[in-house]
């Protein structure tokens, strides 16, 4: 496939994410891998925006709408999962990493907690091979990713945000009927401290979507009534600082849940704020998350299910 992005589109989203200069010319490492996670979730929002203050109410995946949207435009605009992941695939891909997306089966929460089964795609990851070694990438999954790429070893326990840990395994899900080794499925799991349970986020396999496999996966998710994206409108900004070695992590995070927007810097999630009209907040967007809307995407949300007012 023709890479979409030229180097100058290149240049521009490296300098967006405010990745230091060192780094726009360096080779495809772990390193680089790493630092561009970071600085990617810190720079790009999560949110599903589109669906709610657009006047179509519809997710363009074109990438070059997204390159818009998203570095151009400067509004300080991000995406949902597909959006965001897609972008950065293909930049990754033109920064020389070997990488593809792949499908993800999300569970469903009750309260906040993931229970039940995995329902059909719903998300992306990336796959992506360094010197033999493949790491699942997830810059997408809202206040819960990965922030960091993750080795495909089972088991290899990492520290998230806070007092959270996260790790892959290798196992099968509920509703598989052929239960063979190779139909394991990877399914990135957490737990909130090192005395709790472990629990199961999502699961995903090594098989390649294409463009044309999330524009499928893409209209349910951004237009189904069964699908929680059109009933909920949501923004994740994930807050970056240097470390006792100088090097960028990220500490913590801000949430807007419809008309709730909530905090966590590394401990409990708090509200600080709570919307009562819609256009309180479209200012809590842009003085919580530097999000900022055009008029015609404030005032689309006037009759639409996700209203406040």
């Amino acid at each position: 496939m023709a890479q979409p992005y030229t180097r100058d589109q290149v240049d521009q989203f490296l300098d967006h994410i405010q990745i230091p200069k060192e780094y726009h010319n360096a080779p495809p490492t772990l390193d680089l891998l790493k630092t561009l996670h970071t600085y990617m979730l810190a720079a790009v929002p999560y949110e599903n925006l589109a669906i709610h203050y657009n006047p179509l109410h519809a997710v363009n995946l074109d990438p070059q709408h997204l390159f818009d949207k998203i570095v151009t435009n400067r509004r300080g605009r991000g995406g949902y999962c597909m959006e965001n992941a897609i972008l950065y695939n293909h930049m990754l891909a033109a920064l020389g990493f070997d990488t593809y997306t792949a499908g993800v089966r999300t569970r469903l929460r009750e309260g906040g907690i993931p229970k039940g089964d995995f329902p059909g795609w719903v998300h992306i990851v990336s796959i992506v091979d360094i010197e033999g070694s493949k790491y699942h990438v997830d810059i997408a999954f809202g206040g819960d990713c990965a922030t960091l790429p993750m080795p495909l070893i089972p088991g290899l326990v990492h520290s998230n945000i806070g007092t959270q840990q996260i790790r892959l395994m290798r196992d099968w899900i509920p509703t598989q009927t052929k239960r063979t080794e190779a139909t394991k499925l990877w399914i990135y799991e957490y737990r909130n401290g090192e005395d709790m349970e472990w629990n199961q986020f999502y699961a995903f396999a090594e098989i390649e979507f294409m463009h044309n496999d999330w524009e499928v996966v893409n209209t349910y998710a951004s237009t189904s009534p069964l699908c929680w994206q059109t009933k909920t409108v949501i923004a994740i900004k994930f807050l970056r600082r240097a470390d006792a070695d100088g090097r960028e992590q990220i500490y913590g995070k801000r949430m807007l849940v419809n008309e709730l927007v909530k905090e966590n810097l590394g401990g409990r999630t708090s509200v600080i704020y709570e919307c009562k009209t819609d256009e309180d907040r479209v200012a809590a967007l842009e003085k919580y998350f530097d999000i900022r809307l055009t008029e015609e995407e404030a005032n689309s949300i006037k009759g639409w299910r996700t209203a406040l007012s």
